[in-house]
């Protein structure tokens, strides 16, 4: 039996954060391992306990969410972490990608999304909620496009695995089909990002939809 995803709570809304868990915790795949205030035990937790992935609020006290966020993946890359939020602003979402958030999820989501939503991310994925999906080609479209030349510095293989990527394929995924370590795939993204000047998962897997890619 695989070991459920263990789960960090970070809002300062002491009631949403009771409803989640309860929500979650009816679910045998997922264990809330512990919940936090605001962004400054936020980040502590997220050291002490290593969740596989932390579901954080944007707007608190202190220390943002985007704060908090910049703060725990500057110590473990690899955390993931997604943002819960309210906000259905442009910038709040694009902040939030910019510094590394593997989703952008709205608090009137239905359980069984986020629960989805969640698994996904803790397996590879970026996840974005849909009423959020325009506005984010929007700002790519604004301005944060790679130009073409710098696609043609990407290696055969790592244009293969961006056309995994625009397919909504998590690492593990990618890895299967390329017959590879699921190393070399986090080696292969982080080479795509680095060349394209691009930020984040879902920035390559808009590129690559916008130019026709992913087939």
């Amino acid at each position: 039996m695989n070991s459920p995803i263990t789960i960090l709570l970070v809002d300062d809304h002491t009631l949403l954060r009771s409803g989640v868990k309860m929500l979650l915790q009816r679910n045998t795949q997922f264990q809330v391992v512990g919940e936090a205030a605001n962004g400054i035990d936020g980040v502590r937790l997220a050291g002490q306990l290593q969740p596989d992935v932390v579901l954080m609020d944007l707007n608190m006290p202190g220390l943002s969410g985007v704060e908090a966020l910049q703060q725990i993946l500057q110590q473990w890359p690899e955390m993931v972490v997604l943002m819960l939020t309210v906000s259905e602003n442009a910038a709040d979402l694009g902040a939030a990608l910019r510094a590394g958030a593997r989703g952008y999820l709205l608090k009137n989501i239905e359980a069984e999304q986020l629960a989805q939503a969640i698994r996904r991310a803790a397996a590879g994925e970026s996840v974005i909620a849909d009423a959020m999906t325009a506005k984010l080609v929007s700002q790519f479209r604004a301005g944060q496009s790679a130009p073409e030349a710098d696609y043609e510095k990407l290696t055969p293989r790592e244009r293969e695995a961006m056309a995994c990527l625009a397919r909504g394929q998590s690492n593990k995924e990618i890895a299967r089909q390329l017959d590879v370590a699921e190393s070399t795939v986090k080696i292969h993204v982080q080479n795509i990002l680095k060349k394209l000047k691009l930020t984040s998962r879902v920035q390559i897997a808009v590129y690559a939809v916008e130019r026709n890619l992913g087939k």
